[in-house]
């Protein structure tokens, strides 16, 4: 008779999103909403599908950027605004709580048909609270290679940025992320190593002891604060440079 596995430590198993485990009747309305638009546009195809068909051509001379990604994208400010790179031809297409499945879906459109000089692409921090199910490593490693394939066929340059140092969600208590973080970062460094992109290193700039994000820079320790922004700036505008200047 064969000796039964133990079972997997929390730490080696996917995480999945507690929405999909709860009783209909005990969803609020605010969730059974989520639900339902999950359902009906899952990758959010239509959230920018208006402001794309109201983007300008890029200006003579200048080289358009598009930062794509998940909440703390989104959280950094709309196309235009004074808190997201003022005076810059750069792109905000972030959408909070998506994971590398959903971004991969919607990259032609709101990546490839922006026609941007470069990409900015953080994402995988929402695959490992497993908020569209339960996601491995290579899962993640698979949809950010498509996304650099498809970027890379249409001569776009490359920016592939580290997930952002955390040590518990909010949303998804007990998954401790911060081992998982410093592995997915760890195969992204030696991707972009391999792939000639330009790796932006967050994650080294912004860790504390706990693996994690301090208070004064993400207040709920996954969000960038105002403070958390301004550590990211210079350090995504180096990384710019050094794509636009391959």
């Amino acid at each position: 008779m064969c000796a039964l596995q133990p079972v997997a430590q929390a730490q080696d198993r996917p995480a999945i999103n507690p929405l999909y485990l709860m009783p209909a009747d005990q969803a609020t309305p605010a969730q059974v909403t989520q639900m339902q638009q999950r359902l009906l546009d899952w990758p959010q195809l239509q959230r920018y599908r208006d402001e794309n068909a109201a983007l300008p051509p890029v200006a003579p001379g200048a080289k358009r950027v598009v930062f794509y990604g998940d909440s703390i994208t989104e959280g950094w400010g709309p196309t235009g605004s004074e808190r997201f790179f003022p005076g810059k031809p750069y792109v905000n297409r972030g959408i909070s709580g998506q994971t590398t499945a959903q971004m991969l879906v919607r990259f032609q459109q709101d990546v490839i048909a922006l026609k941007p000089a470069a990409v900015v692409i953080l994402a995988g921090t929402n695959d490992i609270a497993g908020n569209t199910g339960p996601t491995t490593q290579a899962m993640i490693e698979d949809n950010l290679h498509a996304m650099v394939e498809l970027a890379q066929a249409h001569n776009l340059r490359v920016v592939l940025a580290s997930v952002l140092p955390v040590s518990d969600y909010p949303w998804q208590p007990g998954v401790q992320p911060a081992g998982k973080v410093t592995a997915l970062n760890r195969a992204l460094r030696a991707y972009a190593a391999q792939q000639g992109l330009v790796y932006l290193d967050y994650h080294t700039a912004m860790t504390n002891k706990d693996g994690g994000l301090d208070p004064e820079l993400a207040a709920d320790g996954v969000h960038p604060t105002p403070a958390g922004y301004a550590k990211m700036v210079p350090l995504a505008e180096a990384a710019i440079a050094r794509a636009q200047g391959r």
